[in-house]
């Protein structure tokens, strides 16, 4: 029995299933390379053409009579922000905030959520084939040499496929406490000195608590830098959203290279104006708590923020919109080349609408994601293309790494 079969399979230590490390998302990954990937997933499909609004495409007004309130922020005279990422805007001036328009995975037509999260997360074409066996940074971390043991952590409370597969991972939840006081370590030594299979592996156990402290320490650390910064001290410190952004700060600054989670609450069928308001309220706060907590580092990092698919052209009777096709990639961090909304634009245009409702999808969201790790870490364009991306044409580099 090795250490990752002890703790994953068994209860020795007598911790309840919700007190394990190991529960569920944000993974993270050790690497031989100096630059940081971060990858968010925004579950619920998020709305593109809101969150990055064509005010200078002419069909764009009348498709949104009630949705658009007029104060989203100017970009660069075609494109604008809406309101609520004003947060983000100064990452934007610096040039460390930009988007990618009219994306998607090629995913089509029956618009669910769990197959479009899916085929996301798992980086692939299609879900023929029983292909869901892991994600796409899973198989990145598979195919290149010179990983350390400790791979990846998850944070978060749901099951995220993208960093699931062959390449071991470890999880962390927030407000998860692993504590082995000197009394009961004392008892595990007397009760497993005998035996060697379970004396290593309580040895091993207790290694791993301990670390589990120190990180927590790691993450108060960057609370405390964070709120010394005067751009952070008006955020909301409650959310699970920020315990985890600054959970992945602390690792990040340190071997960690990788690091994957997930934020809800981009499904807007409904009053949307409120929702939108919501979820961009957790992901400036994550994005901001990020920059802050990593310091300098921040300028070897990569931040990609993708969703399942994007929503209707046209808004619907109840203030919102339905699933749709194309939309929005966001990006941030110190090594990408901001202040830019980059990709084809198709148009608006009853015939220039794909299904004659939605964003036509001009290239596939991995492409971006692969030249990105190409120019990040150095990967192959044949293996990002055939062992990550199985069947992805990248096309031409849109030059996002710095």
């Amino acid at each position: 029995m090795d250490r990752r079969q002890f703790f994953v399979g068994g209860a020795a230590l007598g911790c309840s299933v919700a007190a394990s490390p190991f529960i569920t998302p944000v993974a993270m990954a050790a690497a031989p390379w100096d630059t940081r990937l971060v990858v968010i997933i925004l579950r619920g499909a998020m709305d593109g053409l809101d969150v990055i609004q064509p005010y200078g495409d002419p069909a764009f007004a009348a498709l949104r009579p009630t949705l658009l309130t007029g104060d989203a922020v100017d970009l660069n005279g075609f494109y604008a922000l809406h309101s609520a990422f004003e947060p983000l805007r100064p990452l934007w001036n610096a040039g460390e905030f930009g988007a990618v328009h009219a994306v998607s995975t090629p995913y089509r037509d029956k618009r669910s959520h769990f197959d479009g999260q899916d085929i996301l997360e798992a980086g692939l074409p299609d879900l023929d084939g029983g292909g869901l066996r892991d994600g796409w940074l899973n198989r990145m971390l598979q195919v290149v040499p010179g990983l350390e043991p400790e791979i990846a952590f998850a944070i978060g409370r749901e099951q995220m496929l993208v960093l699931s597969g062959a390449a071991p991972a470890s999880r962390w939840s927030p407000d998860a406490r692993l504590q082995i006081s000197p009394n009961a370590r004392a008892l595990l030594n007397v009760v497993h000195h005998d035996d060697p299979l379970f004396r290593d592996a309580s040895e091993d156990a207790i290694a791993i608590a301990e670390q589990i402290s120190l990180e927590a320490d790691l993450a108060e650390e960057t609370e405390a830098m964070m709120m010394a910064n005067p751009m952070m001290q008006s955020m909301s410190r409650g959310g699970e959203h920020v315990k985890i952004a600054e959970f992945a700060a602390s690792r990040l600054r340190a071997d960690t290279r990788i690091a994957s989670f997930s934020i809800n609450g981009w499904d807007t069928h409904a009053r949307q104006n409120n929702g939108i308001k919501r979820a961009a309220g957790a992901l400036t706060d994550t994005i901001l708590t990020l920059r802050a907590g990593l310091g300098p580092v921040w300028d070897k990092t990569a931040v990609l923020c993708l969703t399942e698919f994007g929503r209707t052209a046209r808004e619907n009777g109840s203030g919102g919109t339905d699933h749709g096709t194309g939309g929005a990639m966001l990006y941030a961090g110190g090594a990408l080349r901001g202040g830019q909304v980059i990709g084809d634009w198709p148009g608006l245009g009853d015939g220039d609408l794909y299904a004659g409702r939605d964003l036509l999808p001009t290239r596939d969201v991995r492409a971006y994601a692969a030249w990105v790790m190409r120019g990040l870490i150095g990967i192959d364009r044949s293996v990002l293309e055939q062992a990550i991306f199985p069947g992805l044409e990248m096309g031409p580099n849109p030059g996002l790494v710095l």
